[in-house]
């Protein structure tokens, strides 16, 4: 099955961690990943100041500058994996190193054959 790993993190003990650590640990467990996975996919976003959150109200749409949810956690980034059940998922989430500063949120991904049904 195909799962979404959601990143959530606390920017700023993110960007107090030994940076040269984080990225050789990112750099391992990519490597890692796509070792397990052939060509697993995910992206970094940038911090949440650069978000611009869109919401509609009453048929008129607000624009506002930042992140939808005002916490300490944000969204940061995902990446997918194929993993044979949830617990397989739970160990790649452990080992992402994100989720030493904040959490990894795992979602089932719908499969597309199967949706309308």
């Amino acid at each position: 099955m195909r799962y979404m790993m959601l990143i959530h993190h606390d920017e700023a003990a993110l960007a107090a961690a030994p940076q040269k650590e984080l990225w050789a640990d990112y750099g391992a467990f990519n490597e890692a990943l796509n070792k397990a996975a052939g060509a697993a996919s995910g992206e970094r976003l940038q911090p949440s100041s650069a978000a611009t959150t869109v919401r509609q109200h009453d048929g008129k749409a607000d624009v506002l500058d930042g992140p939808y949810a005002d916490t300490k956690e944000q969204f940061a980034g995902y990446f997918f994996v194929e993993a044979t059940d949830l617990d397989e998922a739970i160990a790649w989430a452990r080992r992402c190193p994100s989720s030493r500063y904040g959490s990894i949120e795992i979602r089932p991904v719908v499969d597309a054959g199967a949706r309308g049904k």
